[in-house]
């Protein structure tokens, strides 16, 4: 039985990134090689020298919606309200803190412009113009491992610069690296990008709370591989070329479409040791937290005992971690 202790590991929270950097291609980047069984220290635009001609980089196009809201109720104090999907209408599923709000009681939005209420066990109903008022009144949903307000800088660092489908709560992080520059000189090299989409929902941030890993159940996701990215990926397999996924979200898209054949739908595909990857040869990845579905994949992807001696050399020397932290090559 795998065990979600083994999973485990303890961080120091100062490493725990709260911004971003300014230039985002100067994060750290930590290259392990499962071959040789090394680990190199780089900076991000070093990627450069791990993409060979031919080789695909298959990136995640979602765009992260502004879903957290903060309103206040009629008798006074703070509500926050994140958004995690469109139910019907103005009706959206939400999680709603504090937790002792009452089903028919009413939040106050942007004064008393716009409300919303609560119609169900975190559910919210809006009482505005269109869907795009309510996500007006929104800010980035940062992840509650960073201890901060959202603020205007968010809206530019927590969206990957070829973000393009809405639809996440989350941002596919591991892409936030990537500059427009350092993306044309990819392409320069004679390497090749694509897009896929994998909408983001809360289980990102969903703990894993069942000590036998195989019983966790994953929460569905809305996926889409284009047919540009499905020719690129006969193209590369064609020419002896690697697959490099950026973001688990990415490498989740590539094998749920590989095992299944399908282009569009939706995935809950849980990937932990034991898992042979059908179409994913390179990872790209941020740091994860312990004890989670993305921790688990790393360690599927690279071993646990690779990526445990990744980590503990990452924090020994200091790296970023999360959202905002540095990033991992695997090849």
């Amino acid at each position: 039985m795998l065990k979600l202790s083994d999973f485990d590991y303890s961080l120091p929270k100062e490493l725990i990134a709260k911004y971003p950097l300014k230039q985002r291609d100067e994060a750290r980047l930590l290259v392990l090689n499962r071959a040789q069984g090394t680990i190199e220290h780089r900076i991000f635009k070093d990627i450069l020298d791990y993409l060979q001609k031919n080789d695909l980089l298959v990136v995640n196009a979602t765009k992260v919606l502004p879903s957290r809201l903060i309103g206040s109720r009629i008798t006074g104090g703070r509500v926050d309200v994140l958004l995690l999907s469109q139910k019907r209408g103005l009706t959206f599923a939400a999680l709603i803190r504090p937790g002792r709000i009452k089903i028919k009681e009413k939040i106050l939005f942007n004064g008393k412009n716009i409300y919303a209420e609560v119609t169900d066990k975190n559910e919210v109903t809006f009482f505005a113009k269109d869907i795009d008022e309510v996500y007006g009144l929104g800010k980035m949903p940062l992840p509650p491992y960073i201890k901060r307000e959202p603020e205007d800088l968010d809206d530019i660092y927590y969206q990957t610069v070829y973000a393009k489908d809405k639809g996440s709560v989350a941002s596919p992080t591991a892409g936030l690296h990537f500059t427009k520059e350092l993306m044309g000189q990819i392409k320069d090299k004679g390497a090749n990008i694509t897009k896929v989409t994998l909408h983001i929902s809360y289980s990102t941030f969903k703990p894993v709370k069942v000590e036998d890993i195989s019983t966790h159940k994953m929460e569905k996701e809305y996926f889409c591989v284009s047919q540009d990215a499905q020719r690129l990926i006969r193209e590369t397999r064609a020419n002896n070329a690697r697959i490099f996924a950026v973001g688990t979200t990415s490498l989740r898209t590539l094998e749920t479409y590989a095992s299944l054949g399908i282009e569009e739908g939706y995935t809950d595909l849980f990937i932990y040791p034991g898992y042979k990857f059908k179409a994913v040869d390179c990872l790209l990845t941020n740091f994860h937290l312990p004890r989670t579905t993305l921790f688990i994949l790393a360690c599927a992807f690279a071993t646990e005992g690779f990526i445990r001696k990744a980590y503990q050399e990452a924090i020994d020397k200091g790296y970023r971690f999360y959202s905002y932290g540095d990033a991992m090559l695997i090849i």
